[in-house]
């Protein structure tokens, strides 16, 4: 039940919509959350885009009428990491988009090619083998190595293309060196995404259709899980699993 949890943290694509499909009953839900005031955020992989153009997608594509504030990213988990860890080493070279750039700009970090503190490698649509060479050139500097998330695939309609995690793994086999991973499964997310909704950690569940990221984040975190079987995980591969998630579902429907 709905009111089981004060807040709901919640994976974006194939939980609430599949690619450029909508999911209606996601759409129901949310409005639900919405009218009896539940806390929930959108906790996503996704760094290349900011939370406007993925709050906005939201509204003008899926009926869910929700503020860049509901939106939490893989690329501003990274940066907020950094920006807790970092102190004076505000250095970095990027292989990614604006959406992490942006986040990273917006916590005073400056861009270096040549000597930076910080390499961060995420998804970046126009990576070429010189940006891979300036990355492992500064990791091999003794620059700190950071990857956004390590999904290999991303689903579109064309199939199964390259992830973020693809090229991280680049990185790693030219430096033999591995990141530091920031986004779902791994617990840096999490914190800070409980940090951003200010709930505590037991007053919530992580709610997506993928066992490997969304559940397995939330089991890593020690936190209650909700897997709806409307995008990756089958209930086949779930049943082999051997951590089970709190609740399973078939529609958001039946999570009154």
């Amino acid at each position: 039940m709905i009111s089981d949890y004060k807040g709901y943290l919640i994976d974006l694509d194939g939980t609430i919509y599949r690619g450029r499909d909508q999911i209606p009953a996601a759409a129901r839900f949310i409005k639900r959350l919405q009218d009896t005031h539940t806390d929930f955020l959108f906790v996503t992989n996704n760094t290349t885009q900011l939370p406007d153009e993925v709050a906005k997608n939201l509204r003008e594509n899926h009926n869910i009428n929700v503020t860049a504030d509901e939106v939490y990213t893989a690329g501003l988990a990274t940066a907020d990491y950094l920006d807790g860890i970092a102190g004076g080493k505000r250095k970095v070279y990027v292989i990614g988009e604006l959406g992490l750039k942006q986040a990273l700009l917006n916590r005073n970090f400056e861009f270096d090619e040549t000597n930076p503190d910080w390499v961060v490698v995420g998804l970046d649509y126009d990576v070429t083998y010189h940006k891979f060479e300036l990355a492992t050139l500064a990791i091999k500097r003794g620059a700190t190595f950071i990857g956004t998330n390590a999904d290999t695939n991303l689903p579109n309609e064309r199939g199964l293309v390259p992830g973020a995690g693809s090229l991280i793994g680049f990185v790693e086999r030219s430096t033999q060196q591995r990141a530091t991973y920031i986004g779902k499964p791994e617990t840096i997310i999490m914190q800070k995404a409980v940090k951003k909704i200010g709930l505590d950690k037991d007053d919530v569940v992580m709610v997506g259709d993928n066992y490997m990221t969304d559940i397995s984040a939330g089991i890593n975190f020690g936190i209650d899980t909700l897997l709806v079987y409307t995008g990756v995980s089958t209930r086949e591969f779930v049943a082999k699993q051997e951590i089970q998630p709190t609740h399973i579902i078939n529609s958001f429907d039946e999570w009154k």
